[in-house]
């Protein structure tokens, strides 16, 4: 199961209604967060989510909307008596704006380690978690993310008892681990069944649209998706800052179909998002016109 919330929707600026866009994962007591944009912590709290268990922290950019609130969050974790390390992933020169924000958070309990990116795509696997990071078009570099929970074949007892497999090594072959007892190796297809479907998230904004958003969106549970303006009149403002208009965004989700599909980082400008909901419907139909907060409980297919 793999638990997912918006912590908020909007881009550039946080309003009174509307926190900076940001994502929290969690899966089997790990949690990974997207982005920490001033007033993360805020917005994680009127969610009723702990800071505490996160370990992964990553940046689809470096404007201030996507990685101001850092210094305070580090802070925040630290207070809490944290010690294990924090995994920090960006693009290139992550460690060095890290640094350079850590002037007002100097000292910290737990270390940090980081990632740095660099290719159109890299994958990479961390605590239960499959990210593929995936590099969009904005006015800096920028990535976007997929994260992926795989799911192992189903446990044959028949096929461990065919192979008079001990029982205590049941549990660490359905781990997908290799086993070697003396000159017995067991490995995990002797026990294990065709891999089964698991779930998948992505995540991009701050770009225009490009063919890596729709390739990584098809058949995913959950596509979350820049839409930064909804009026006609502002598609040259899109192109120019490299931002994507909500139309553009439901495009892509209508070609990836998606099992739902969520907008997201809105215009300080744009009041009421939601007015465009029946609208962009009609080209996506599993399109939703989010709002902070919005959470989803994925499940595996069978559960």
């Amino acid at each position: 199961m793999l638990d997912i919330c918006l912590l908020g929707t909007g881009g550039m600026m946080p309003l009174p209604y509307r926190w900076l866009t940001s994502l929290m994962a969690r899966y089997n007591g790990s949690s990974l967060l997207i982005d920490c944009g001033e007033g993360t912590q805020i917005a994680m709290k009127e969610a009723g989510w702990s800071p505490n268990p996160i370990d992964i922290i990553c940046f689809t950019h470096f404007h201030a909307d996507h990685i101001s609130g850092l210094p305070g969050m580090l802070l925040g974790m630290g207070n809490s008596d944290r010690t294990e390390p924090l995994l920090l992933v960006g693009p290139k020169g992550l460690e060095r704006v890290v640094n350079n924000l850590r002037v007002i958070a100097p000292e910290l309990p737990f270390k940090l380690e980081f990632k740095e990116l660099s290719e159109d795509e890299e994958h990479f696997s961390f605590k239960g978690y499959e990210i593929t990071a995936f590099k969009l078009v904005h006015k800096i570099t920028c990535y976007g993310y997929t994260i992926e929970i795989p799911r192992k074949g189903r446990f044959s007892v028949e096929n461990a008892r065919k192979y008079n497999i001990p029982q205590k090594f049941w549990n660490p072959l359905q781990k997908g681990q290799t086993i070697t007892d003396g000159d017995i190796t067991y490995t995990p297809d002797m026990v294990l069944g065709e891999d089964r479907k698991g779930l998948k998230v992505v995540y991009c904004t701050d770009t225009r649209p490009v063919p890596a958003i729709e390739r990584q969106a098809t058949d995913a549970d959950l596509f979350i998706c820049e839409g930064m303006y909804g009026e006609p009149d502002k598609l040259e403002k899109a192109k120019g800052y490299k931002h994507m208009m909500m139309q553009e965004a439901a495009e892509i989700g209508r070609r990836a179909k998606p099992k739902e599909m969520w907008l997201t980082h809105y215009s300080p400008s744009m009041g009421h998002p939601e007015l465009f909901a029946k609208e962009l419907k009609k080209i996506c139909p599993e399109l939703v016109v989010t709002k902070d907060g919005a959470m989803k409980e994925l499940k595996f297919e069978d559960e």
